[in-house]
């Protein structure tokens, strides 16, 4: 399959919970859906030192501490605000306690393409609680969203994120939201 020549649109963002063992070893739980994606934007974390010597740049180096980024969502839904941000629900509503500690998530996602949608996986998420707002209705109704602040940072093994490509094998394609992809090669058939 050609690769894509230009990426558009944003659909399917998913979250998985993450579980850290004693070991340090972590897993993940099967990715839940969250509808309603707008808008989502990440930029580099992380910055270039140079070490100057000989009257020039004797050596460069970057730390790459991943990505910070935002997205938005028509409406959170009721299990993300459970299963990540440990809020708790109490009498049909959700309770938001000062005690609660949010847990990290792998973010999937995918951006369409010419050819086909490149799914994109964070391996290391931690998200800031949302803030609210509304306004007034006017003459026509603006719909509210909710954004979402969070950084994607290296796993302990170094890993940021992995994306589909033109070679990707179509039954890892084909099951990309139903467990989040390792970083690790396939045995080919």
């Amino acid at each position: 399959m050609a690769e894509n020549k230009v990426l558009f649109g944003l659909t399917n963002v998913h979250y998985a919970v993450i579980t850290e063992g004693t070991d340090g070893k972590i897993t993940y739980s099967t990715p839940v859906a969250i509808p309603g994606a707008v808008e989502l934007s990440t930029d580099p974390a992380g910055e270039t030192s140079s070490f100057f010597a000989d009257n020039m740049v004797y050596y460069e180096a970057s730390a790459n501490q991943g990505y910070e980024g935002t997205v938005n969502i028509a409406k959170l839904p009721q299990s993300f605000r459970i299963d990540v941000l440990g809020e708790t629900l109490v009498n049909g509503g959700l309770a938001e306690s000062a005690n609660a500690k949010p847990k990290k998530i792998a973010l999937l996602f995918e951006i369409d393409g010419d050819k086909k949608a490149d799914r994109f996986v964070y391996y290391n998420v931690s998200v800031s609680r949302p803030g609210t707002s509304s306004k007034t209705k006017e003459d026509s109704t603006e719909v509210n969203t909710t954004e979402l602040s969070f950084k994607a940072t290296p796993r302990a093994d170094g890993w940021i994120k992995w994306v589909t490509g033109a070679e990707t094998p179509q039954d890892i394609y084909d099951n990309f939201y139903k467990s989040v992809v390792e970083p690790v090669d396939t045995p080919s058939a």
